[in-house]
Parts: structure tokens; sequence; C-alpha cells
């Protein structure tokens, strides 16, 4: 059968099937396929690469897989650069064939061709198919920059930003990124407005990084609308415009940025930009609490403690409590200690609830502290132990805690864990009582009775040093 037989017969193939699958009119079969078919057979490599197209795109041929890649083979075999380039695109995306893809890349990448250099680059950048070897990479992605390919300029930018296959260099990160960011690459106007805004303290500029992260937030990089609102919503770089914030959050947020989601529920619960709407704020905590967002769980579980926007639901609560505190956040492990100890959404377990205390007064936060203190005061969940509830509550105290610096008074006043000292328990009730510890009053005015003037004297001298040292 001759070339143009053959031609002629898959094209009538494709018209029958055409026919059966109800199309009114059958396709005219392509002089321009068969004159490429008739040179590509002859040998033609730029015939080669074109029917292969032809047959990628089902253009005056049938759309055909398989014969677009045995073209795409014989125009790379003779040395064709795109054939070489969309053969290798052919490994790596479609047969999952690292190796072939690195083959038939570094054939047209050392034949100058830009878009293969990127490729090779990055299968280097990324270890797939070769060794990975960041020095290799940056060298591929180099050539390909110096012709003006915008990935390449992004992903050399990146290199010198991080430090990976050449020294950490912002001048040289700024220099790429900027190279791509003017070719309207999105990622490269977010990473140049991320280095203006959050990166080497001499290329601080919040203008210019507002400007990037604007043209990138435009094309919908949801990176850049997420930190454009938070620029307006700080006043940094641009005059501080709750409304602009919002706006950036919520574009960033329907595109499932957790952070933009966690900082829009803050607005709907604190009404900047927008009026208080606990319902639409419990919404977008919700989202961000179930991509892991620590501090959206524990929002979270408020509302439902409290029921603010939702139904209040104990169980509910304790469950994304537990979630944030398992991530370590202070404030939630407090909170899920003080459900323990009141069998609050769980039955009440004072061991756990010292447990998770600890966990939270460990990172220096006061409540925890004094709960802790109280805990042992009380010998609840562990062995009575007033000297360790004066440990607690005195850690608690020199954070300005009211009613640890109550607590640790009155037991300097008794003299119950601690050696009985009336100018000490003068002076934290002093400052119990500044603080808005009602208690403290009643408390020290007892005190007084005991005391010498000199000793209140000193006491409050105490006090005035501590409140000075804050």
């Amino acid at each position: 059968m001759s070339t143009r037989q053959r031609a002629l017969s898959t094209l009538l193939l494709f018209s029958i099937s055409a026919l059966f699958l109800g199309c009114e009119k059958l396709p005219k079969p392509s002089e321009e396929a068969l004159e490429t078919l008739e040179m590509a057979e002859s040998g033609d490599m730029d015939a080669q690469y074109k029917l292969a197209e032809m047959y990628n795109n089902g253009e005056g041929v049938p759309q055909d897989d398989k014969e677009s890649v045995m073209w795409y083979r014989k125009a790379a075999e003779q040395g064709h650069g795109e054939a070489q380039v969309r053969l290798g695109s052919y490994y790596f995306c479609v047969s999952e064939d690292d190796i072939e893809a690195v083959k038939w890349f570094r054939k047209a990448a050392e034949q100058g061709n830009a878009e293969a250099q990127y490729w090779l680059g990055a299968m280097y950048d990324f270890g797939q198919g070769v060794v990975e070897d960041d020095k290799e990479a940056v060298k591929w992605y180099r050539k390909a920059a110096e012709q003006g390919d915008a990935e390449a300029q992004r992903k050399l930018g990146e290199m010198y930003s991080h430090g990976n296959g050449a020294p950490q260099d912002y001048q040289q990160a700024v220099k790429w990124y900027t190279m791509a960011a003017e070719q309207g690459d999105a990622y490269a106007q977010f990473a140049l407005g991320d280095i203006y805004v959050r990166g080497d303290s001499d290329l601080f500029n919040y203008k210019e990084g507002v400007k990037w992260y604007t043209k990138a937030a435009e094309q919908g990089n949801a990176e850049a609308q997420y930190w454009l609102g938070a620029m307006y919503d700080f006043g940094q770089g641009v005059v501080e415009d709750d409304k602009e914030a919002l706006k950036w959050y919520t574009k960033a947020a329907e595109q499932g940025h957790s952070s933009a989601q966690y900082y829009l529920a803050i607005m709907y619960t604190d009404g900047e930009g927008v009026s208080v709407n606990n319902k639409e704020a419990a919404k977008w905590y919700h989202k961000a609490a179930e991509q892991g967002r620590a501090g959206a769980q524990k929002d979270l579980g408020y509302m439902y403690l409290r029921g603010i926007g939702v139904l209040k639901d104990e169980n509910e609560a304790f469950k994304w409590f537990t979630k944030a505190a398992e991530q370590g956040l202070s404030d939630a492990q407090n909170t899920l200690g003080d459900m323990y100890a009141q069998g609050n959404g769980v039955s009440k377990n004072y061991e756990e609830a010292v447990k998770w205390y600890v966990k939270a007064a460990n990172q220096q936060l006061s409540e925890a502290q004094n709960n802790l203190g109280m805990m042992y005061s009380m010998g609840w969940g562990v062995r009575q132990d007033y000297k360790e509830a004066v440990k607690w509550w005195t850690k608690a105290a020199e954070w300005n805690n009211a009613n640890a610096q109550l607590r640790l008074g009155l037991k300097y006043a008794e003299g119950l864990g601690v050696i009985e000292d009336y100018v000490q328990a003068y002076k934290w009730l002093v400052l119990a009582g500044k603080n808005g510890e009602e208690q403290a009053a009643s408390a020290k005015e007892d005190l007084r009775n005991r005391m010498t003037p000199e000793q209140i004297a000193e006491a409050q001298k105490l006090a005035k040093e501590f409140d000075e040292n804050q």
C-alpha cells in the first residue's frame, strides 16, 4: 500500500467512526496531512515533528497518542530539538518513565533548547530520573534563564533565595525573580514581594512588596492574596484598610488558604471591615480548623463551648480544643485542662487536667500555672503539696496573674508551703488588688493588723519595684 493510500485509509476509518458517533458531517481528508505524511515517511524530520503535532492535536488526522509518540520519536532520533522535548514530556507526564524523560530532555538541552534546559534543571532539582543535584539544577536553570525562560528565571531566583546549589544571595534572587515577574510569572511576582517584605533586612521595602503582591494577587495567586490582605490589615506599605484586607483575605480563603480563612474569621468575629457575623466567623474557623490551623481549632472550640455562631456543644468544643492542644497551643491545653477538671464535654478526670495544665504551664501560660498551683494545693490529680503549689503560683504571679498573686499572698501570710513572711504576703496582695482581684482588699486589711508600719512600707516599696520592672 502506498503512503497516500495508507493515509486515505486512516482518514476513512476516522470518517466511519465519526458517522457511527452520529456526526452530521464527515471530516474532509486533509491534503496537508497527506503531504506531511508522505514527507515524514521519506525521512524529513521537520515533517515527522509536524505530523506528530497533528496527531497530538487531532488536526487533519484523527487524534492518536500512539501515532503522535511514534512520529515524535522518529524526529527526535534525527536530532529534532522540539521533538526531543515533546518526547521527554511524554515520558515524564504520561508514561512516568523519568529516566527516559531525562535522556530526551538532555539531548534537547545540549542543543540549546531553553524548555529542555528548564526541565533538565527541574529533574536534577527534584531528583527525578537522576540523583538529586542542586548545583546541576542551577547550571541548567541558568542556561534556560539566560535565554529568557520565565519559569527557569523564577526557579533560579528560588535557588539563590534559599541557598540551594548556590550561595544564598538575595540580590541575585531579586535579579532573576524580577526578570520572571516582569514576564508575568505570578509565583515570581509573589516571591519577589516576599523578599521585600520578609526576606533580607537590607532589602526591606514594604511598598515594593505590596506592588508585587498586588500583581500576583490579581492573577489569582492565593498566597499573594493572603499577604496582600495582611499588608492592608496591619497597614504595612499601604494605608491600613480593613475593607481591602477583607477583600483579599476572602479571595485567598475561597481558594482554600487556611491562614486567610483564619484571619477572615477573626474579621467577622471582631467586625473589622464588615459587620460582626458570628455565623460567618464560625464557618471560616471551621474551614481553617479542618486544615489543621491550631488557632482556628482553638477559636472554634470556644464558639462551641459558648454557643457563639453555632449551637452550644461541649462535646464538639472538647474535640477541637484537643486538636489544638495536641499541636502545642498553650491556651487550648489550659482550656482542655479546665474541661477535664470540670467534666465539661468529657468525664471529670483530674489526672488528665493536671497533664494538660503542666504542658501549658511549661510554656509560661500564667493561667495554667495558676491552675496547676490550685491542683497541688487541693491535691486534685496529684499528691497535695503546698510547696509545689507555691512554686507554680510564684511563676504565675511574676507574670502578673492577679489570682495567683492573691493565693501567693495568702500562703505567705499563713506560712503554708513557704516560710511565713508578712512583707512578701502584703506585697503580693497589693499587686493582686491593683490587678483587679477583689478579695485582695479584705485580705490585705486583715494582714495590716499584724504588721508594723515599717513592714507595710517595705511591702509597698517591693510592690512598686515589681511594677516598675514589668
